[in-house]
């Protein structure tokens, strides 16, 4: 028995991060990237014979972390500095924050392989909610820009 699989392209967001762990390399700075993201879903076909509905996040019933989920991805990835929570810069990239010259946002780790993962865990919850089970989060792949992805599969 095949499996039906559909994809949608999630784009325009611009943000920077660093790879603070990344001391021999220049992505120990701050560095900004325009970035995008593939969601792969997977699942059985609806009445109306799709995986998933494209403009789905428009029109969802459900939130992620309290926010509808188009709203949860410009929160997160438009024009932000995502921050490692171990990052020992922390308290003073957080400062630009609160002194109003940036949005940062803080995440257990950096980088596109972290953020794939980060990205797919968020909206399998939320789809296999949405969808009551009907259809999952196959994999997120993560586009710095056209040249560097990383993909996690759940």
């Amino acid at each position: 028995m095949g499996k039906f699989q559909s994809t949608k392209l999630f784009s325009g967001f611009t943000c920077c991060f660093r790879q603070w762990k990344a001391v021999e390399t220049h992505c120990k700075y701050l560095h900004g990237y325009a970035v995008s993201f593939k969601v792969i879903f997977e699942g059985e076909l609806d009445h109306k014979n799709w995986v998933w509905d494209f403009g789905g996040m428009k029109r969802a019933k459900n939130l992620i972390d309290g926010m509808q989920p188009k709203a949860w991805m410009d929160y997160m990835f438009d024009h932000t500095i995502l921050v490692a929570k171990d990052d020992p810069m922390l308290k003073l990239i957080n400062e630009l924050e609160h002194n109003q010259i940036a949005q940062v946002r803080v995440v257990e780790a950096t980088g596109a392989e972290k953020f794939a993962e980060f990205i797919f865990n968020k909206l399998d919850k939320f789809v296999r909610y949405e969808t009551d089970g009907r259809v999952r989060v196959a994999k997120v792949e993560f586009m710095e820009h056209g040249k560097n992805t990383a993909i996690y599969e759940g």
